[in-house]
């Protein structure tokens, strides 16, 4: 098993055809053809304690880097050469490579590359993904003029040299998983996961590719497959929302200051942000935009009362090959009827879970009646019909909503609930209601755009200016679970009291102090850990969304037969 660590893949270079493939990931290929495709085709990555110890290992080399000009000894001795951090192309065998070292006198030469772990205890001295790799920067050493016959490893973490001589087994071996690989990367078909491989579970691009998941949702009627959880259940970042008027936010090496004038408010260390959230007049300083850029941490921004303005992220996702997929989809009428029907269906049956699991008697009319709209949706053939049944489901459901609150006594006048309303809310229900469905889209725009989706492209809410139309299609089944569940718990828990709000002009929202702990009790929410219904392991709400836009994405590309909904027991 190779312990090779996969690293950020670089911005190509405009000078480069496209046709060339880097030696480095002709590593990844020849450890796993799916990972090599997920990072160089649709330019996915991720990291984890090997990739970061690798480049860490790879920028020491960098750093380093004092090149030595060839010089010649008394007398005719060839030119000595020591070279670091050599970037060399072969356009006949459509390679290129950064080189770690080439040492050599004259024309005779040899690349050295360096790993970061121990050496393994194999006959051959390293894994064929490293043997590999050393082998094509040697024949594009050889193409530029160079005459070399082995090439060397060395292993950092046990500080040895291990020697691999390019025979012709090895030259065979490495152009021939070239040849595959340009093929495969010219394709546009993912290769398939690995099958029960212990090399899942150190990859870097695990949660990315979701193998086990995959596997089950392809696998055949009877086929036993037991996911694994191979990612965290849940994320150690957490979301950092500033609502204070007139707060700055400012960075202090790497930490992010939230100060109000020369007062500190709070401060979060960078690796424990996973989102910044600014609420109204909030400022942001250049340099923290710039870090959370590079680092890939969405800024989001929200008006004072949760509705959202936009996000500031780095650069736009690499992976075109889904994007043209999801405007595909979104252009094929069927497709998206198919979708938007599970959507609205897996609403609907959540919307009913919710009533059974919180209504002190809920109806066996009212539950049946839902239960029929759920088939109804599943069966309609004309999207605006999906819509009229969408509709006569909700009315069904809050017009029973009220029934869930359990108001402490004197309390239960200022959270009577009667109906939905919005635009603006005009009672406190609706109120935190229309609050959480902002905060939820926020997240689902955020987590849409990170996996390289767009966000404004639906199957189900058609494109309007400025509405994030997949965001919305994806949170539908979301809102009793994460949305109402929420409103439910703050109000029957007493965090959020009669008088954490205000009314003006036939409008009511959350004072500054009631946002507050609603947004506690929403990130409580996305944090718990749940068993997922279809993979059966314990997860995070906030890392299930993630895990659902990324089974979208392998339906779109044809991996799996259809898209689960999220549908909870």
């Amino acid at each position: 098993m190779s312990d090779a660590a996969p690293q950020a893949p670089p911005i190509p270079d405009p000078d480069l055809s496209p046709s060339l493939l880097p030696a480095r990931m002709l590593n990844e290929f020849a450890y796993c053809p799916r990972l090599c495709y997920l990072e160089w085709v649709q330019g996915e990555f991720a990291d984890n304690v090997d990739t970061v110890e690798g480049r860490v290992q790879h920028r020491a080399v960098d750093k380093g880097r004092q090149r030595q000009k060839a010089t010649k000894d008394d007398g005719e001795e060839p030119a000595k050469l020591h070279e670091r951090s050599v970037h060399l192309t072969s356009d006949r065998l459509g390679l290129t490579a950064k080189i770690d070292l080439i040492e050599g006198e004259g024309p005779r030469v040899t690349p050295v590359d360096y790993k970061k772990g121990k050496r393994p205890h194999t006959p051959q001295g390293a894994w064929e993904p490293e043997r590999v790799q050393v082998c094509a920067q040697g024949l594009i050493l050889r193409d530029n003029g160079f005459e070399t016959a082995e090439g060397v490893i060395y292993f950092a973490g046990s500080k040895e040299r291990v020697a691999v001589e390019f025979d012709e087994a090895l030259v065979a071996r490495t152009l021939e998983l070239a040849g595959q690989m340009a093929e495969v990367s010219r394709g546009g078909v993912i290769p398939s996961p690995l099958e029960d491989s212990p090399k899942c579970p150190r990859c870097s691009l695990v949660g990315i590719c979701l193998p086990d998941e995959v596997r089950l949702l392809k696998a055949a009627a009877g086929e036993a497959i037991e996911p694994r959880l191979l990612f965290p259940a849940r994320d150690d970042a957490l979301p950092l929302h500033v609502q204070h008027q007139g707060a700055r936010v400012k960075k202090d090496g790497s930490v992010l200051q939230v100060l109000d004038g020369d007062e500190l408010l709070a401060e979060a260390r960078l690796e424990e942000v996973s989102h910044l959230v600014l609420f109204g007049g909030v400022q942001v300083s250049t340099p923290v935009v710039h870090e959370l850029c590079m680092r890939g941490i969405p800024i989001s921004h929200l008006s004072h009362g949760g509705w959202l303005y936009g996000i500031t992220h780095g650069l736009w996702h690499k992976n075109v090959e889904l994007r043209r997929r999801q405007y595909d989809a979104a252009g094929n009428p069927g497709r998206s009827l198919a979708l938007a029907r599970g959507f609205v269906r897996a609403k609907i049956a959540n919307c009913r879970t919710l009533l059974r699991r919180n209504h002190p008697n809920p109806s066996d009319s009212l539950l049946r009646d839902l239960k029929e709209d759920m088939e109804k949706a599943g069966d309609v053939d004309r999207m605006d019909s999906l819509l009229g049944i969408e509709g006569t489901a909700a009315h069904r459901y809050f017009s029973a909503f009220g029934e869930m609150l359990r108001a402490g006594e004197g309390a239960a006048p200022a959270f009577d609930f009667q109906q939905r309303n919005r635009r603006p809310p005009k009672d406190p229900v609706n109120a935190m209601l229309s609050f959480a469905y902002a905060l939820l889209t926020r997240e689902w725009t955020a987590v849409l755009q990170a996996v390289g989706f767009d966000p404004f492209l639906g199957f189900y809410h058609q494109p309007r200016y400025g509405r994030p139309a997949l965001a919305l299609d994806l949170m539908e089944e979301f809102r009793p679970l994460i949305g109402d569940s929420v409103v439910l718990t703050a109000i029957n828990n007493g965090e959020v009291k009669p008088d954490d709000f205000i009314s003006a002009m036939g409008s009511v929202s959350l004072t500054a102090a009631g946002r507050t702990r609603f947004i506690e009790a929403y990130e409580r929410r996305m944090s718990q850990e749940i068993t997922h219904p279809v993979f059966g392991y314990r997860i995070s709400y906030r890392r299930v969304l993630e895990v659902q836009a990324r089974l979208l994405g392998r339906y779109l590309a044809g991996e799996i037969p259809e898209y689960p909904n999220f549908t909870t027991r």
